[in-house]
Order: structure tokens, then C-alpha cells, then sequence
């Protein structure tokens, strides 16, 4: 007599649902990894956006309110290109004094603290 070997199909199934469960828990916590890994980002560029325009101002005698000139404010940034926002966001960068903004609002803004 032989035996026969191999799963069943409720085995299978329930496998099938444990693989289902994981995935379902772990889809969530990628997806708002993603987002804030983006923000964190973001607002890192801003950062230099905002020391490439400080160092701008100080090298070109600039006041505050006058208004930048992004090719170069973009000689004081690494590598000398302008950063974007990695979310699709545009980056709008303002004039000297005020702080560069991204448009990005919900459901995490993208704002220097």
C-alpha cells in the first residue's frame, strides 16, 4: 500500500491566509515609510536651499526681500543643482529673508520647523 504525500488544500489555503495577513499588515507601515522618508527629504532640501540663498546674499551683498536668482543660488549648492521635492512637490524659493516653501501640504507637510 502506498502512501500518498503532499498538502491539502485546507493546508494550502491557510497558508495562502497567513501570507494574505502579513501582507496586509505590512503594506501600511512601507507606504507611510515611504511618505515620511520623502518629507524628511524634502525638508533637507529646503535646508540647503535655504543656506545656498543665505551664502548667495552674503557673497552678492543682497538685503532681505530682494528677489534670487535661482542659477546662482545654485553655484553655493553641492554638486551645483538645484534640489526638488521627492513627493512631486514643487519648491518655490522665495525671496532673501523668507524661507523657501514646498507646496506639498497634506497629509504631511513639508515645512522647515
Amino acid at each position: 500500500m502506498k502512501k500518498k504525500q503532499g498538502f491539502t488544500l485546507v493546508e494550502i489555503m491557510i497558508v495562502v491566509a497567513i501570507i494574505g495577513l502579513l501582507a496586509a499588515i505590512a503594506i501600511p507601515s512601507f507606504m507611510k515609510s515611504r511618505t515620511t522618508s520623502q518629507q524628511n527629504a524634502c525638508i533637507n532640501n529646503l535646508r540647503q536651499i535655504e543656506s545656498g540663498k543665505e551664502q548667495w546674499a552674503m557673497a552678492q551683498n543682497k538685503t532681505d526681500g530682494v528677489t534670487i536668482d535661482t542659477a546662482e543660488v545654485a553655484a553655493y549648492l553641492k554638486g551645483s543643482i538645484l534640489p526638488t521635492c521627492l513627493a512631486s512637490g514643487a519648491l518655490t524659493y522665495n525671496v532673501v529673508g523668507t524661507t523657501a516653501t514646498c507646496n506639498i501640504q497634506d497629509p504631511t507637510s513639508h515645512v522647515l520647523p
